[in-house]
This record gives structure tokens, sequence and C-alpha cells, in this order.
């Protein structure tokens, strides 16, 4: 299975709806110990824990494992791809306790990346209002870390809290922060802005609207309850105050964990399994594709990620009028497995150059897992950490759906950049989405006790 999870067996009963958020702000939210926050077992290299709940205290730490998207223009089907998130494929995770997890707000890098892919997310990019500066966004980050590390503890946000998400847990709950190229003109900081945050350059297939592209800051919030994921969102909007204003917000979601008999890999919107050949953070060579090492330059990104982010209609009424052969043959694997096409399971490797008795290629040429795979890229990687969308329909009844697609790599000129040219090229896919909306953002490493996030550029 794409997902490299471990099995996450609670030592006690789940909470119960009774478990209420006050109970948390008197420690009841579990924290991992030292030794198992450094545990050799962690794939994920981020702790997660689980709420206590009336009937006894839960002392074992959960670990979700990743599961990605797995085409690159759609996080579909291809091999450059990252593991998205899923629950263990040995046990499943009943849904009553997925309230009780917590994902660790500090740490070398920032949640959200290799975290379990949750069932509700919302991406938002900010612009600095005028006259704001380096003073000003160093303060909204000290605001915003402090707001993320309380929600993620399943605490209110502050004195003037909401109370949207008053009676949830944590749910697995992640907040991200990111800056765009502009960010560093604004603050005064162009010497400090990395050669990897070059705008990227333009595709055939790109329909971008500007006004839902790039920005100064850019947030990623995930969390497997949709009312937890709004309260982030509300509360990091409120928390921006005179210092910033939304420039653009798109809402996503994913299946719940739990919401099938036994945890599998994702699918997206055109049906197709979606998630299988991204890189796993058990490889020997995870960190290297999907973090900036600590000697890297910028220093202030050491530990940190860059996210391309992709607002990918899918043009859901042609491709659903496709047979069921031509949309397999269009991806390169079957639909109701996502085995490729020359036979096996969903984990077997492609024989790309194997033929039927016509002499014809059983993975066509075109078909997008071959034209995304890392032998055909130059090893070429990235984490793709996807969230379906619906917006409704346009004025032609046109379904306004898709895939918002958001991926990491250490740099995406050597990432992103190579496998979206080829596919620009001649991906079967290619006519059945339209990228409507782009940014790419630097995003620092995590923040340590008592630090914020991106305080090593903002004070450095």
């Amino acid at each position: 299975m794409a997902e490299q999870s471990t099995p996450a067996t609670p030592d006690a009963s789940p909470p119960t709806p009774s478990s209420k958020r006050d109970a948390s702000k008197e420690g009841a939210v579990g924290t991992a110990s030292p030794k198992e926050a450094s545990s050799g077992n962690d794939p994920l290299r981020e702790a997660v824990s689980q709420k206590p709940s009336p009937g006894g205290a839960i002392s074992r730490r959960r670990l979700i494992g990743t599961a990605g998207a797995t085409g690159l223009a759609l996080g579909a089907a291809g091999g450059a791809a990252g593991y998205a998130a899923a629950p263990s494929a040995d046990q499943a995770v009943p849904l009553s306790s997925l309230g009780a997890d917590e994902v660790m707000f500090h740490g070398k890098h920032q949640p959200g990346i290799t975290t379990a892919l949750q069932a509700r997310g919302h991406l938002v990019a900010f612009d600095l209002a005028a006259g704001a500066g380096r003073r000003e966004a160093a303060a909204l980050l000290r605001r915003w870390s402090a707001t993320a590390q309380r929600l993620m503890a399943g605490e209110a946000a502050g004195s003037e809290d909401t109370d949207v998400a008053r009676d949830a847990g944590p749910s697995s709950l992640t907040v991200t922060f990111g800056f765009g190229h502009s960010f560093f003109a604004r603050t005064g900081l162009e010497k400090q802005r990395p050669i990897a945050l070059d705008p990227l350059p333009d595709f055939s297939s790109d329909h971008l609207d500007k006004a839902r592209s790039d920005g100064d800051l850019w947030v990623q919030i995930g969390a497997n309850d949709a009312l937890v994921a709004f309260h982030a969102l509300r509360a990091i909007q409120k928390n921006a105050g005179s210092a910033a204003r939304v420039r653009w917000q798109m809402n996503g979601f994913n299946r719940s964990p739990g919401a099938t008999t036994q945890p599998m890999t994702a699918r997206n919107l055109m049906g197709q399994i979606d998630g299988t050949r991204n890189p796993k953070p058990s490889e020997a060579d995870f960190d290297q594709r999907i973090f900036v090492p600590d000697s890297g330059e910028p220093s202030w990104m050491a530990g940190g990620s860059y996210a391309v982010v992709r607002r990918i209609r899918m043009l859901l009424d042609d491709w659903e009028k496709l047979s069921l052969k031509d949309q397999e043959d269009v991806i390169g694997r079957r639909k109701s497995d996502g085995a490729p096409l020359t036979g096996g399971t969903e984990t077997t490797e492609p024989e790309l150059e194997k033929t039927d008795a016509s002499g014809k290629l059983v993975i066509p040429v075109n078909a997008h897992a071959r034209i995304t795979r890392p032998d055909q890229n130059g090893g070429a990687a990235m984490l793709r950490r996807p969230f379906s969308f619906h917006d409704g329909f346009d004025t032609d009844g046109v379904p306004d759906a898709g895939l918002l697609f958001v991926c990491w790599q250490a740099d995406p000129l050597r990432g992103f950049v190579p496998v979206q040219r080829k596919l620009d090229r001649g991906d079967a896919l290619s006519a059945f989405i339209r990228h409507e909306a782009s940014g790419l953002f630097a995003v620092p490493g995590g923040a340590a006790e008592g630090e914020y996030v991106g305080q090593r550029l903002l004070e450095g």
C-alpha cells in the first residue's frame, strides 16, 4: 500500500462525546515524552499524541502514516510523487478516536508536511498591508505561532475565542506558514530571499488567475474535523489584524480516516487511487529530497521546504464520458485498485516496455503514470499532499471541482519544474484538467520551544 503507516492502537477506549475543550485546558491533552519524541520508530518525525478520555488515560502515542498524491498534475498516478497520509494498513482507526489526535507544533520541521493527510483543509494567502514591514511581519508571525500552538493542543485561540470548536479535541490540526517571493521586498529582506523561490516558469497548460495566485504569506490548515479546521482559519484571519489582508482562500477535503472498512490509498474526484508512488519517510534520501539541509542556503531555511500550490480544475463532465478503458489508458493504472496496466498490485513496478499481442505498449507513451515516474525525470521527486475541492458550478452548469495540489521539495527547480515541463509536452491527462492558480512559498523549519516560525529570518 502507499501508506507508510504504523499501527495506531490506543491503550484505552477512545474519547466519548462528553470530552470537553475545558478539560484540555487543565492538562488533559497527552504529550509525547522526550524518549518517545526522539524514537527512531516514528517515520514522520512528528509526535502525535492522544487526549485522555473520561474512561482512562491514553498513554500510547498514535503514529499516523503519510500518503501523498501520485501524479504531478493531479497527484493522481505518477512516480515522482510523495506518500499522502493514511492510517495503518493493519488496523482501522475508530472514528470516535479522531478528535483526540494531537500533532506537536514545535519541532525540526513545521507540522503539516509529513503529517497524515487530514479530512479537511484550508489554504489561504495574505498580503501585508500598506506600510507594514519587517517589524509588523515579525509581530504577526509571533501571534500566529502562539495561536497555532494553542489550537493544535486543543485549547482556545485566546481570550476572544469564538467557541466554534469548544467541544472538540485537537483532531490532528496542523497550521503551517510560508513566505512568498513578494514578502522579501515588502520587508526589506531581499538579500535573504532564496534562489529556489524564483518565480515558476510559464507552462503552456496554465490558465492562471493572478488574483488567486502567489501572495506575501501563505498558511495551510488541516484537521480531521471541519469545525476545528474552520476555527483555526478564523483565528488566523482575525490575528492578522491590520498587518495583513486575505489575498485568496481555498477550501478542500479528503476522505475521513476510518471511512472505509480498512485503511487504503485515497481516491481523487476522478475516482482514481491517488497516492501510490510518493517518496516514503523511511527512504534514506527522503530528507534530502524534501527538506533543506542544515548546511543549506540561506541558513534561515534549514529544516524547511518549498511548497508549490496549484488549483487544478478537473473537467469532470469530459472525463466521465470516457470509457473505463480510456480512463485507465490516460492514467496508466487500473481504476479499481491502482495497479499498473501491466499487472500486479498497486505497488507493483510497471513494465514500461511491455507490449500487447499487437505490439502496442500496454502503458501508453503519454500515460500520466509513465511521464511522472522519477526514473523518467532524472530522479525528480516531491511529496504531494493535496486536498480535493468543489466550489459549486459555473454559469454553464459545469462543476467547479478538482484538486488543491500541494507538493513539497527541497528545491522546486529540481522537483516540480522539470516534471511539469514534461507533462506540458504530452501528458494525456492534460486534456481533462486546467491549472487555474499557482503559488510558490518558502516554508521555514519548525520553531523550537520559545520561538515563533520565521524568527531566524525576521530577527536574524
